[in-house]
């Protein structure tokens, strides 16, 4: 009789399934926040560099993590493809994450130190000139870009703020690196992608 009020009365069963929703996503999701694995950082992490941290931010607005996801899955298939799968402690200082939703392109987590320089940037110039069959766009004006630094230390101090771990003369000095003027977007952004993943490759 109970359950006859509650199906036919439609806001009060919205409201008793937003109930129940919740308190199973809060079970699952608050333990994480107290849990070493997830929210202490694997070793040797060490926050972006200045050139790193301008580079993650053309990563993003170039739409990379469109089509490349940064998460490798604890599958057999993935491992073998990609390396040691995504683990939490990685990704503390991540502030958006980047783990992405769609692989029209393959997974970037582990390409750190996987190809060398000058393999991103011809890559990056254009895709088929390293891989043929590749769909994925040229990015030439990166290559005539500059890359100024002007509000580099304003990003390492908002994240400060979110908790990772900047120091004082980390921001002091994080225009110095583009002081000379020569620094284009393709180098940040390759930069910011020959660190992806190399801290788990060695843990392998």
């Amino acid at each position: 009789m109970k359950h006859e009020i509650i199906e036919k009365n439609l806001g009060l069963m919205i409201v008793l399934t937003l109930v129940a929703v919740s308190w199973g996503g809060l079970a699952q999701i608050v333990p994480l926040f107290f849990s070493d694995s997830t929210t202490q950082p694997v070793d040797g992490l060490k926050p972006y560099t200045a050139l790193q941290l301008e580079g993650r931010d053309i990563y993003i607005r170039e739409g990379c993590a469109v089509c490349h996801t940064q998460m490798v899955r604890p599958m057999r298939a993935e491992v073998e493809r990609y390396g040691h799968y995504s683990v939490a402690g990685e990704g503390v200082y991540e502030h958006p994450f980047l783990w992405g939703s769609k692989r029209t392109g393959p997974d970037l987590a582990r390409v750190g130190g996987r190809y060398s320089d000058d393999w991103h940037k011809a890559h990056l110039y254009n895709p088929r000139d390293v891989v043929p069959e590749s769909n994925m766009p040229a990015f030439p004006w990166l290559f005539q870009q500059s890359v100024t630094g002007e509000h580099t230390a304003d990003k390492m101090r908002a994240l400060r703020k979110l908790g990772v771990p900047y120091t004082d003369d980390d921001i002091a000095n994080a225009s110095k690196v583009f002081e000379a003027g020569d620094v284009r977007e393709v180098d940040a952004l390759v930069a910011y992608l020959q660190q992806l993943g190399v801290l788990m490759k060695q843990k392998r």
